[in-house]
């Protein structure tokens, strides 16, 4: 149970990445007024698109750079928030077998002929020896979503999207390398005898792009993720919140600060008098 003193940790951290988010927003476009050549006012020089009006126009300039820089907001106010249950960790130095590589590519080919359903089995029951010489397969990942629940000796490893919508070839891609870091850590774990440490990986999502309380059911991305390697929405929040209740709080302190993006919009929208 989330005690005061982390929900108004949370709090913070949501709010104050709001409004970093709307400040440079803001920014960013306010500089642009008077360049023929910015994100907005380029798209007014365009004959087809000037005939609909300024105001789709401000939508559809910001809408892209908007979803992108918004999604950057989300994963790093989420490992903000998880600084407060895990350890936050940024990159795994270990080494990455050739039969480790092979089993990966014989398990996704399996998933792509649909052979098999996805199982943590799968990878979770293989093994390997550590050669004595291990020079040649030493290698380093950089992971954007990696942390380590010290007290329940569990680590884990997050591909997070903003929305989660992946086709085939991208859930192949993200499988796969998720793979090689789960292989490469679990050497790094044999190698230092920690033995007593487990691995969790997981595909995760900052919101149900189906809607909050219904099935999630991307079938494409289902062909290579098992369902309890997701946390969508809901679950991902209340996994870096380490509670029940943690997407609530997110999403309340959400409602409360993103005044802070509506007045951003607001500010641009009067700079190019629509």
């Amino acid at each position: 149970m989330i005690n005061k003193k982390q929900e108004q940790f949370i709090r913070r951290v949501v709010d104050e990445a709001i409004n970093n988010f709307a400040q440079n927003f803001s920014l960013k476009h306010l500089k642009q007024v008077e360049n023929p050549e910015g994100v907005i006012n380029s798209k007014r020089l365009n004959c087809f698109m000037s005939e609909l009006g300024d105001e789709f126009i401000i939508y559809s300039s910001l809408s892209r750079s908007f979803d992108s820089a918004f999604g950057n907001m989300l994963e790093s106010m989420g490992r903000s928030i998880a600084a407060s249950s895990y350890k936050v960790l940024d990159k795994i130095d270990s080494i990455f077998l050739p039969e480790q590589d092979q089993h990966i590519k014989n398990i996704i080919s399996s998933y792509d002929k649909r052979d098999e359903t996805p199982k943590i089995s799968h990878y979770a029951e293989f093994n390997s020896i550590i050669p004595k010489v291990t020079d040649s397969y030493r290698e380093s990942h950089n992971i954007d979503n990696f942390f380590l629940d010290e007290r329940n000796k569990i680590y884990y490893i997050i591909e997070l999207k903003a929305g989660g919508d992946l086709d085939n070839k991208k859930a192949k891609s993200e499988k796969s390398e998720l793979l090689k870091e789960y292989f490469m850590l679990k050497n790094q774990i044999l190698i230092s005898n920690n033995k007593d440490f487990k691995i969790k990986l997981f595909f995760a999502t900052a919101y149900n792009k189906f809607g909050e309380g219904n099935a999630w059911r991307q079938e494409r991305v289902l062909q290579y993720f098992a369902r309890e390697e997701l946390l969508i929405g809901k679950d991902y929040w209340n996994f870096i919140c380490n509670d029940e209740n943690g997407f609530d709080i997110v999403l309340n302190q959400y409602k409360k600060s993103a005044v802070k993006i509506q007045q951003a919009i607001s500010n641009i929208k009067d700079a190019y008098h629509v």
